[in-house]
């Protein structure tokens, strides 16, 4: 084994051309690889016993000392001339727990289909790039770590959570078919505060546990297309609030054939998997970009747990999911450019809450139906509140659907009738029953006709006589009834008759109920001016 530098003694006194003297066989080739920079992979060939997460025992020709490894990185060999030394291990198991916490690790590090007994530890901790990928690991405590490039981990099991608190990756961190389980604190993947310089990929991620990402920074997208996250303890299976992603959230589909994996781990076979998630999902206060994707995506809550969207900022939200068939949906104080959704996707009465949901347009996919509508509005609002029916009737009205807004409005003043004292409530339904609050002042007309004509035929069996007998016009029972109905106008004849009996009781019906249209119809008008 020569060595390509002068020989001067490094760490413990070992020169940089010898080897130490205690390392295994399976340490020392891993050490001239190092030197090398070239992989050193100790598989067996065959598939069963390769298995980082089988049962299938690995013996010491396969074992490295988690502190061999950690002296490689932390203050290794030079590299033999013409090469650039770096840690790339395939199919070994390494003893006891590698830390390097708070060291700076120049090498670049890989390592594929290994096993560690224990945990990693790498707080605070300086890499350039970290690549772990289909690795078993007990537990990886990074929190404060600090990259300039990647930190990849796809594939791998971590049996006891991981720990990316304040952690900056520069570039990409990719998740991708990683499986999580819980630590002792109930959260599978504890990221809160993390920045990462471009996209976060934990495609078709498996997370046993809460996966929290509060006041995270995504330069570029958060995917976690067919993700699965289950969280059976407590309230949350994702808790991000106050997370801010400059392009797009998605929680929808992945697989091959379909809607491919973005990653650098394609999931293997043609199947397409939904994002899932089984507890409470917690968005509240984000800042995104582009737009928040649910397309197709499914929550399974119970009937305390929430899809919390509360004051979420996004241009785009596509609420496309499947029907909560438990559990509720929270938009309160979110606000949207464009809501893009199904009639399918929204739950029922007492499960939406949107109270001060802002959005400027409305793009239904499939049928949605102005009645649904209508529902949906009705649904989020347990008590009335005029604010939901506004909303939907200016974004109806902006795309040039004023007979679908104004039939938004008439709804809102029927709901708003309901919470009426008994008084109020009878004028509300004389105002429906004859222009519908002037939401169809058409309706004056025909009432005032239909009133015209039975009072004129009445009066035709009438022959009241006049007041005086000088200088009064010739009876005419149509003018007369005319006269009658409208307020105000003086036509000369309600004035010159004496009626007497139900004759009187007649005319006096008919002046109440002219006054009653009139004054719907003002009503209706001054409404109408005020939209406008």
């Amino acid at each position: 084994m020569t060595g390509g530098t002068d020989g001067t003694a490094g760490a413990d006194g070992v020169r940089a051309g010898d080897l130490p003297d205690d390392l295994t066989a399976a340490e020392a080739g891993m050490w001239q690889a190092f030197r090398n920079g070239s992989v050193y992979d100790l598989s067996d060939g065959d598939s069963v016993v390769d298995d980082p997460h089988g049962g299938h025992p690995w013996g010491p020709e396969r074992t490295v000392r988690a502190r061999i490894v950690a002296w490689l990185l932390l203050d290794g060999p030079p590299a033999l001339d013409g090469r650039v030394a770096s840690l790339k291990l395939a199919g070994v198991r390494i003893s006891d727990s590698l830390d390097l916490a708070g060291g700076t690790v120049v090498p670049y590090v890989e390592m594929k289909r290994c096993r560690f007994d224990r945990d990693v530890l790498l707080p605070e901790a300086r890499f350039t790039t970290v690549r772990m990928v289909d690795c078993s690991v007990p537990r990886l405590e990074a929190a404060r770590v600090h990259t300039e490039g990647d930190l990849h981990l796809p594939r791998c099991r971590f049996h006891n959570g991981v720990r990316l608190t304040d952690a900056h990756i520069g570039t990409d961190l990719l998740l991708n078919q990683a499986i999580v389980y819980r630590d002792r604190t109930g959260r599978s993947i504890a990221a809160d505060g993390m920045t990462v310089g471009q996209d976060l990929q934990a495609e078709m991620l498996e997370s046993h546990g809460e996966l929290s990402l509060r006041s995270a920074k995504i330069g570029v997208s958060l995917s976690l297309r067919g993700a699965r996250l289950a969280n059976p303890y407590t309230r949350l299976a994702l808790n991000a609030p106050q997370m801010t992603v400059e392009r797009s959230l998605y929680l929808t589909p992945a697989g091959v054939g379909g809607q491919a994996l973005s990653g650098a781990t394609p999931a293997r076979g043609t199947r397409i998997q939904r994002f899932e998630c089984r507890g409470g999902l917690r968005l509240d206060d984000g800042r995104f970009g582009d737009a928040v994707d649910l397309e197709r995506a499914r929550f399974v809550l119970t009937d305390e747990q929430e899809l919390s969207l509360r004051r979420v900022q996004t241009p785009e939200l596509r609420f496309l999911g499947e029907r909560p068939p438990r559990g509720k949906v929270v938009l309160s104080g979110a606000r949207v450019v464009t809501l893009v959704d199904r009639a399918s996707a929204w739950p029922g009465p007492g499960n939406l809450h949107m109270g001060g949901f802002a959005y400027e347009n409305l793009v239904p996919q499939g049928p949605f139906p102005l009645a649904e509508r209508l529902s949906w509005v009705a649904a989020s609002t347990a008590e009335y509140a005029p604010e939901p029916y506004e909303r939907l009737a200016t974004v109806l009205r902006s795309g040039g659907e004023d007979e679908d807004a104004r039939e938004v409005l008439l709804a809102k003043q029927r709901r708003r009738r309901e919470t009426l004292p008994p008084a109020a409530k009878f004028w509300g339904y004389a105002q429906d029953w004859t222009v519908a609050y002037g939401y169809r002042p058409g309706r004056a007309a025909v009432w005032m006709a239909l009133l015209w004509a039975a009072g004129s035929v009445a009066f035709t069996h009438s022959a009241p006589p006049p007041v005086s007998r000088e200088g009064h016009p010739q009876w005419n029972p149509t003018l007369f009834a005319l006269d009658l109905l409208l307020p105000v106008i003086d036509l000369g004849q309600a004035n010159q008759w004496r009626l007497t009996g139900g004759w009187q009781w007649l005319a006096t019906a008919l002046i109440l109920l002219g006054w009653i249209l009139a004054t719907t119809v003002a009503t209706g008008a001054t409404r109408t001016l005020r939209r406008d």
